[in-house]
């Protein structure tokens, strides 16, 4: 009890006591999850509203000996990573909702972690650049939650680096201490560095060690982001949406690997028909229509004409991709049942509306995602489908997903598969099928770059070097282990 009470002024006294809360109705959004991942004891739930709150919130936590766990999306929460293992400190970023800046003429913004996709798309538009998103992400999701957690986004052909698109970064460590990383490091503040013309575009340093990238997927365990700058596109001029239906994955996968290769599309991800169902469907009724009358398989790609000669890059680019659709016998159409190009493009460039695409057909639903390269995507879907078998899932209700990154080189893998949340029986099914399907897909080669919850013992089982440059590195940055306890690899808690 004297704790608590040491706890609660303490950090009372950093944030005030309208940022600070401990009874049950408010600490309840912050202990389940919708994994399968354990429930957390949040002993408190902090507000900060600047990086120097959080700098003192992390002094306490330390004399206190108290697990911190950082959240910045306002919920549901979803992979466990922001739920505490046991007790512990939730630091609370949703206020923290600042658009530091958008440079049009740098082609860069600087955003802090309250920031969700909708209102920076908006201030983005404005200043006629285009934000890179991921597909169809909640409207409470984190800018900065998603980026650093290395969300794909859905044009390959601009994502130069796995850090991308985040570029500098600000970090408070476990210890107290602040960080400025990238070409922000320095010399000078921020302002001072605009006012030369400095833009804060880069991720490597203090020195020639990236930072920002360690910290990048780390689930909040070696410090809490204040803000990054981000790289952004420019606005198109013009473009347009097409549909690759196919029943081959295999003839669509190497008409992907040649459009990528010249970089032609600038949107491109490829859907099963339960995916692209579900996207398009409101209800399970919907969903269940619109699957019978699709493809087994659907590329969606965009082509953008900007600046200068708008139509004549659109015509070559179309053109180039037409010669290549010929090549592999993949047919290019302007709509699909149930979505013209004008839909799909309205669906693809902004958040999620209304319930969450992967929760319309039952309303739970259980996720597997990893990274592989594309051309063995096909295998993965043939261990999926025998994981559903051996469930007595209905194969064809698994949602597929295919996103390339990296230009093309390597390919997100995503597996939805739903369930009624109503039926304890159907839950637990889910459950023993995710984990079934996680074990199945590691052991085929799949490589989990973003280990959340159960994940986190099946990937650095693998990987025992790896372990001890993190250990190492969280005992130079945190070395009384405050920050996410008992996430990854650190399992002191």
């Amino acid at each position: 009890m004297a704790k608590k009470e040491a706890l609660k002024e303490r950090l009372s006294a950093i944030v005030g006591n309208d940022r600070y809360a401990d009874c049950a109705r408010d600490l309840s959004p912050y202990a389940t999850c919708l994994w399968p991942v354990a429930d957390g004891k949040p002993v408190c739930v902090v507000r900060p509203s600047n990086r120097n709150q959080i700098q003192h919130i992390m002094l306490a936590a330390n004399d206190l000996d108290m697990n911190v766990v950082p959240v910045s999306s306002t919920g549901p929460r979803v992979r466990g990573d922001s739920v505490p293992t046991g007790e512990g400190i939730v630091v609370d970023l949703s206020s923290m909702d600042k658009i530091i800046r958008v440079d049009g003429k740098n082609n860069v913004a600087m955003i802090e972690p309250g920031v969700h996709f909708a209102e920076l798309k908006a201030a983005v538009e404005r200043q006629d650049m285009k934000l890179f998103m991921p597909l169809l992400p909640r409207p409470t999701k984190s800018v900065l939650a998603s980026y650093m957690e290395r969300e794909p986004v859905t044009i390959p052909k601009y994502h130069w680096d796995m850090m991308d698109p985040v570029l500098s970064t600000e970090i408070v460590f476990g210890n107290g201490n602040a960080m400025r990383t990238g070409s922000a490091c320095g010399p000078g503040s921020l302002e001072e560095q605009w006012k030369h013309g400095l833009a804060q575009k880069n991720n490597e340093g203090p020195a020639q060690t990236s930072y920002g990238r360690v910290v990048q997927g780390a689930q909040g365990t070696y410090g809490i982001v204040t803000w990054i700058s981000l790289r952004l596109g420019m606005k198109p001029r013009l473009n347009n949406y097409y549909f690759a239906p196919d029943t081959s994955l295999e003839r669509l996968i190497e008409f992907a690997y040649k459009v990528s290769r010249l970089k032609y599309a600038d949107e491109f991800f490829i859907l099963n028909a339960q995916a692209l169902a579900t996207m398009l469907g409101k209800d399970a009724s919907e969903i269940k229509t619109l699957r019978a009358r699709q493809a087994p398989w659907t590329a969606v790609y965009n082509v953008c004409g900007y600046r200068h000669f708008p139509e004549k890059r659109m015509l070559y680019q179309e053109k180039g991709i037409m010669e290549f659709a010929q090549l592999t016998g993949v047919k290019i159409d302007r709509a699909v049942i149930g979505a013209s190009a004008a839909k799909i493009q309205d669906i693809v460039e902004n958040p999620c509306e209304g319930t969450y695409w992967k929760e319309r057909a039952q309303g739970g639903y259980r996720e597997v995602f990893f990274l592989t390269t594309l051309d063995k995507a096909p295998g993965f879907v043939a261990k999926a489908r025998e994981v559903a078998v051996k469930f007595k899932y209905p194969a064809e209700e698994i949602g597929i997903y295919l996103q390339p990154v990296l230009q093309g080189r390597i390919c997100h893998c995503e597996f939805t598969f739903t369930h009624d949340t109503g039926s304890d029986k159907a839950v637990m099914n889910a459950d023993r099928m995710f984990t079934e399907m996680s074990k199945v897909m590691l052991d085929a080669g799949a490589y989990y770059s973003r280990p959340y919850g159960p994940w986190a013992d099946l990937a650095y089982a693998k990987c025992p070097e790896a372990v001890t440059l993190m250990k190492n590195f969280r005992d130079v940055v945190d070395p009384k282990g405050i920050l996410n306890r008992g996430k990854l690899c650190f399992k002191e808690a």
